[in-house]
């Protein structure tokens, strides 16, 4: 079975592959444009467990259990005949089901329109190990997706859930924001046509996406992109959200610190940040986010993260809260207050929108990816149109960032 699998799965998805098989991995997240392989290799994949966990069983999920049959369960029937085992397998619609024959394990298709059935849900033996989500978007958040793993999950030695999506152009989307949160044991992926074998998907298929990606270059990174393009109205069109390695954080000879006080429901938050001055690059690679917390506290945090240290970089701070300030300073850290005024968030913001890029790694930093990935302009609510002025919501990352870098985009010439 190995050999077919590498004639069947593309390279884009062997380290997902690898990862799984090694142990790593519990769940894996596969987002990507239309036609990019994820939901032929999740099925692929999800058979080929079975097949490897002779007590466990599989239960494939879309919100609404009237798109099982032209979608998920065909899907998984392709994948028992490119495995070779359609000869082992007995599928019926009504129940909607796989069983393998030779162990009795079976895969099961539900909605979620119809969540009482999975309340009483007990396989004929073993337990559920195998679990995929697909579509993810169109489930009704984190929660519903945690309740649902939470209930087939358990009394089994194996689990592995898989969840799948085109991301919706809305950086805020719910499915968006859980891609970028981080995990131990959980893999995200992303994958586009482009990443297949030409043949697999057809000429008319590379010609459609071509053409609308000469047409409509936006359309065009959405649909087959997979990218979160937003709606027109973002507030940072330079961003760039990935890794920054280790090697990365070991060149860096320019940081800078900032802090935008809060206690609750408004989070105390903290980030560091690189600037290239020469590429006009700001990377921000660390950040700390706390909600009732002291003063004492979050100076400790910082001072085990080495701020102030021999590494040095300046640490500025909100200047709304002098005492805050001061008991930074008092406890060690070398803390200075903002220089706010009038126009100070206007001339902050149009410096970080000016530069070349914004780079922020998402697994170090999920609540400044999130932040600024998900800053938007206002819109009138009668005419559509985008409102001057930048929005006072959502903003702490963004602040302390805009604090931390106040020192180099004051500067003359800046």
């Amino acid at each position: 079975m190995q050999v077919r699998l590498k004639q069947i799965i593309p390279a884009v998805f062997w380290p997902v592959h690898r990862a799984i098989s090694a142990g790593t991995v519990q769940e894996v997240v596969a987002k990507g444009g239309r036609g990019s392989g994820k939901s032929s290799y999740v099925s692929l994949e999800l058979v080929y467990r079975l097949l490897r966990t002779p007590d466990c069983h599989a239960v494939v999920l879309r919100k609404v259990a009237g798109t099982l049959r032209n979608s998920v369960y065909n899907q998984i029937l392709w994948a028992i005949d490119a495995l070779g085992c359609g000869a082992y397998f007995r599928c019926t619609v009504s129940p909607m089901e796989c069983t393998y024959l030779p162990t009795g394990q079976k895969i099961l298709f539900f909605g979620l329109d119809d969540a009482g059935k999975l309340k009483s849900l007990k396989p004929p033996f073993g337990a559920v190990g195998l679990c995929w989500f697909e579509e993810l978007d169109q489930f009704d958040g984190a929660e519903e997706v945690r309740n649902v793993e939470q209930s087939l999950l358990r009394g089994g030695g194996y689990s592995l859930t898989f969840k799948s999506f085109n991301p919706p152009a809305m950086a805020r989307n719910w499915a968006n924001r859980y891609a970028l949160q981080p995990r131990d044991g959980k893999l995200v992926h992303h994958s586009t046509y482009r990443d297949l074998p030409r043949a697999w998907l057809g000429e008319r298929f590379w010609a459609d996406a071509e053409h609308l990606k000469a047409v409509n270059p936006d359309a065009y990174r959405h649909e087959y992109g997979g990218e979160v393009v937003g709606s027109g109205a973002a507030v940072f069109a330079n961003l760039t959200l990935r890794a920054v390695t280790d090697a990365e954080l070991e060149a860096f000879d320019r940081l800078y610190h900032g802090v935008d006080w809060g206690w609750y429901p408004d989070p105390w938050a903290y980030n560091a940040v690189h600037y290239d001055a020469a590429r006009r690059t700001l990377v921000i690679f660390d950040e700390l986010t706390r909600t009732r917390t002291t003063n004492r506290d979050t100076a400790r945090l910082l001072l085990e993260r080495g701020v102030g240290g021999d590494e040095g970089g300046p640490l500025t701070a909100d200047a709304a809260e002098p005492k805050s300030c001061a008991d930074y300073r008092a406890a060690g850290l070398p803390c200075r207050a903002a220089q706010k005024g009038p126009g100070s968030v206007r001339e902050s913001m149009k410096w970080l929108q000016g530069l070349a890029g914004i780079v922020i790694d998402p697994a170090r930093c999920p609540d400044t990816a999130a932040e600024f990935a998900e800053y938007e302009y206002e819109r009138d609510p009668r005419t559509g149109e985008v409102l001057p002025g930048y929005p006072d919501v959502n903003n702490h990352h963004i602040d302390a960032v805009r604090y931390a870098v106040e020192c180099i985009w004051r500067r003359r010439g800046s």
